[in-house]
């Protein structure tokens, strides 16, 4: 039986590939903002444009071969759909943006066997990624729309913030139907790491408690005299 559950020539792919595409990741996103921020449009994005086109050759070939190397491949198929998404849907080129989820799993490793340390820093990177993709997919959708008041890359990280905090203070708001589904997913996003957070300080402090009773029943009496 191989160690990993789609076998172990996948599981040494991915090993080989974690940081390439991480690192290719980060290009695209580097790309995109650029191209974003800077309100570039066809053909002044031509460079942007080539750069993000081969980064999505790069996933289209990692998740072929991924699919080719996994042994039970219907399964592997099904539970990574989401990556075939990102491959064959042009217009969900911000998806690809998701491979950095590969990079908040190394981070977790890097954080030892802790169980809320490596909670903590998925919840750090995780709204840290949000936030800024939230705010460069807005912004693309939004700067140059008729009636539109996000404008700038400020006001776009503004209104993420915001968002994702569900305080809503309606200064910035997205009238795109592209901007609209963006504040919805991360409205969405916001609660659940919302509810991920309060879950989190709540057992450490049950911890904690549970800590100080321990303690308290091992110290022993003061004698009276």
């Amino acid at each position: 039986m191989p160690l990993h559950p789609y076998g172990t020539r996948l599981a040494t792919w991915k090993r080989l590939t974690e940081w390439p595409m991480v690192i290719a990741s980060v290009v695209f996103l580097g790309a995109f903002a650029f191209s974003v921020i800077q309100n570039l449009r066809p053909p002044d994005d031509a460079v942007a444009e080539a750069v993000m086109w081969v980064v999505w050759v790069l996933f289209a070939i990692e998740y072929i071969v991924s699919l080719s190397l996994a042994t039970r491949r219907r399964r592997w198929f099904v539970r990574h759909l989401h990556e075939l998404a990102i491959v064959a849907l042009p217009l969900f080129r911000p998806l690809r943006l998701l491979r950095l989820v590969s990079l908040i799993s190394t981070l977790q490793r890097a954080a030892g066997s802790a169980l809320r340390e490596r909670v903590t820093i998925y919840l750090v990177a995780t709204s840290t990624l949000l936030v800024l993709v939230s705010a460069l997919a807005v912004l693309d959708a939004e700067q140059n729309a008729e009636g539109s008041n996000i404008h700038s890359f400020g006001d776009a990280i503004w209104w993420a913030f915001v968002t994702i905090t569900t305080v809503g203070y309606g200064d910035f708001y997205p009238v795109t139907a592209p901007g609209r589904l963006t504040a919805v997913g991360l409205m969405i996003a916001g609660i659940a790491l919302l509810g991920s957070v309060t879950a989190t300080f709540a057992s450490w402090f049950v911890e904690r408690i549970q800590q100080g009773a321990v303690d308290d029943q091992e110290t022993p009496d003061t004698p009276t005299r």
